[in-house]
């Protein structure tokens, strides 16, 4: 069964929260406000109508000359009832930050320290937000879209990877 039965029930539970929805090839989309995001993607796991108990993807786009500047985009599945959703939240320039959803899905983790790193998006309450794509003294974030071509970066000494990573306690 597609979501778009349970379209209506979203627009009731969650009422002024979602600022926008729309479909698009069967995907439903929905938009919500920042500030109520993280208890809004709570109640999309743990409502048991809803049961969107995995986040399948969380990245970012940036709209460069548009006001906000930053869609946030995370991809829910409820395998329980079959469902997709896309949730949206539109995340300023001059505030490009957003909650964390590693509490809620552990696969979270990883994709909002990419997000981070390339497009320099905060997540509040994140467990250990650090570069994982770039290295450490990588200056700024190369997929916006104002990242200029041809900036160079510092030269680093080259590290010896696995004596860093594994770091033994005896």
């Amino acid at each position: 069964m597609g979501i778009a039965p349970l379209l209506p029930r979203l627009l009731e539970v969650f009422g002024e929260r979602i600022v926008a929805n729309h479909s698009d090839c069967g995907d439903e989309t929905i938009v919500i406000r920042r500030e109520d995001s993280f208890e809004t993607f709570q109640q999309l796991r743990d409502r048991p109508e809803f049961a969107f108990n995995f986040l399948m993807d969380e990245t970012a786009v940036d709209r460069l000359g548009q006001t906000p500047r930053f869609d946030w985009v995370c991809h829910l599945v409820s395998l329980q009832h079959g469902y997709r959703l896309r949730v949206k939240v539109s995340v300023p320039e001059e505030d490009p930050v957003v909650p964390s959803l590693a509490p809620l899905w552990k696969s979270a983790n990883w994709m909002e320290r990419e997000m981070w790193d390339m497009f320099g998006i905060r997540f509040s309450g994140h467990p250990d937000l650090r570069r994982i794509l770039m290295y450490p003294e990588f200056v700024g974030h190369p997929l916006r879209k104002d990242y200029p071509v041809d900036k160079r970066q510092p030269l680093i000494p080259e590290r010896d990877p696995i004596a860093q990573d594994w770091k033994f306690n005896g």
